[in-house]
């Protein structure tokens, strides 16, 4: 794949993914796709289920301003705040340029940066690591720990995260979700999910008392194998915040579009 068609890529498995995972949490939840915006939104406390992307390629700086301006009032209109992602490798070089401008100009504030990446790196070996087993989540107890792993790992409540996958059908059973244990203790969770041919990779967490072992890598390595055996899949996506970002390349991702995560401006 080109650059360009690799960041499309990653817009397009963020709006397939999304979809499955705001439905799985409120099968009333906003799932519209709109003129050069998809709507994904739960509306529920777990903030990454709330989300919205622009999906127009090469989008010039007056569309940009539109764009953001409807994104803006979408989010108002919500009881609970989510994020807008914004793939930049889909602006076209004037859009870039004014993309702060514009950002502040329809009242969103700058939250976090990430980045989408893909490889076709799959299948890979079997995982292990010394200090851990891995154990796939199929009940509502191992849910629940998968949750507040989440919460710990990107400093959430931990009824944020609970909210967010609290008697998911879908992550115990389509979700090749897995928990890391140090012995008798979750410290690490990933999973990985069949998306539009692909293997997409999401809510990869490691417990901040065990960050820096090799944690994250292993449980993303194990969800990634359990899901191609399953499937037979043998690309995957998965986008990444800076806490991550380092850690994928050694598994055979590689970046594409840099992503930004905008918030209303309080």
């Amino acid at each position: 794949m080109t650059d360009l068609a690799e960041s499309v890529e990653s817009m397009e498995q963020l709006t397939v993914a999304w979809r499955a995972m705001v439905l799985d949490r409120d099968a009333a939840a906003d799932v519209r796709d709109l003129p050069g915006i998809a709507v994904r939104w739960a509306d529920c406390r777990f903030p990454f289920w709330n989300c919205l992307t622009l999906t127009d390629v090469g989008t010039d700086a007056g569309l940009l301003g539109q764009h953001l301006g409807q994104a803006a009032d979408i989010m108002r209109a919500k009881k609970r705040p989510g994020f807008l992602w914004l793939f930049e490798d889909l602006l076209d070089d004037g859009a870039r340029h004014v993309l702060e401008t514009a950002a502040e100009q329809a009242g969103l504030r700058h939250a976090f940066p990430g980045w989408g990446m893909a490889g076709d790196l799959l299948p890979l070996p079997e995982p292990v690591h010394p200090e851990l087993t891995f154990v796939r989540v199929t009940t509502d107890e191992q849910l629940q720990v998968y949750a507040d792993l989440n919460s710990r790992g990107y400093g959430f409540p931990l009824a944020t995260g609970r909210d967010g996958l609290a008697g998911s059908a879908l992550w115990k059973n389509e979700v090749y979700a897995y928990l890391g244990m140090r012995g008798d203790v979750p410290v690490t969770c990933a999973g990985a999910v069949e998306a539009a041919g692909r293997l997409f990779v999401a809510l990869v967490a490691t417990d901040p008392e065990w960050q820096r072992r090799g944690y994250g890598e292993a449980v993303t390595r194990k969800a990634l194998y359990e899901g191609a055996r399953a499937t037979g899949l043998t690309r995957a996506t998965l986008h990444a915040t800076a806490a991550g970002a380092p850690v994928y390349p050694r598994i055979g991702f590689t970046s594409n579009s840099p992503i930004h995560f905008y918030g209303l401006k309080a």
